[in-house]
């Protein structure tokens, strides 16, 4: 697939900080997978004393998770492929399967997409909001905060016009809860 070009399905941390290059960018969806905060992170947002959570796309029918499609031309595809696989399958949580994803302004196309495996260890689907914003305001990892983390994706949906109640809630909670230990 990779050597004609690809396209890869970003509905988190790719939004916001992508790492590759690509040559088109797209809103788009994926049906019967949600956004969720449902990966404990104990690498890039926290640690396995302290895990934090980052967000993966948890199967759940009747439902889809808006995001963003990048194309990713065949010179560097290989470059781009192995870079997304080190970054994301780091601990074997998510992945990696090819979708169809709906572009918003061109039909549907094949893409990488990276879905949590629910059998996995670090899977920890159907957390209560609070649980989760508990986490997330105090965790740390090697890529920072678990709070930057989740202000930088709600601040991209924002931007793009892609509306996530269940995040936005998060956002409020936890700048609520880091509120409350600033001296």
């Amino acid at each position: 697939m990779i050597e004609n070009g690809f396209w890869v399905f970003g509905y988190g941390s790719l939004l916001w900080q992508p790492g590759f290059a690509y040559s088109a960018r797209q809103i788009a969806r994926l049906d019967g997978y949600a956004r969720s905060f449902c990966m404990r992170s104990i690498h890039h947002r926290g640690t396995d004393e302290n895990p934090g959570l980052v967000l993966a796309l948890d199967r759940a029918s009747d439902t889809f998770c808006d995001g963003l499609a990048f194309f990713v031309e065949p010179v560097g595809a290989q470059e781009t492929i192995d870079y997304l696989r080190a970054r994301e399958l780091i601990s074997s949580a998510y992945l990696e399967q090819v979708h169809s994803i709906a572009l918003r302004d061109a039909g549907t196309v094949p893409a990488v997409c990276y879905v949590i495996d629910d059998v996995h260890d670090q899977y920890c689907g159907g957390l209560p909001l609070e649980e989760q914003a508990g986490i997330i305001a105090q965790a740390v990892g090697g890529r920072g905060p678990n709070t930057e983390y989740l202000y930088n994706t709600a601040a991209h949906l924002r931007e793009l016009g892609i509306q996530d109640h269940d995040l936005n809630w998060l956002e409020q909670r936890v700048r609520d809860l880091t509120a409350d230990h600033v001296d």
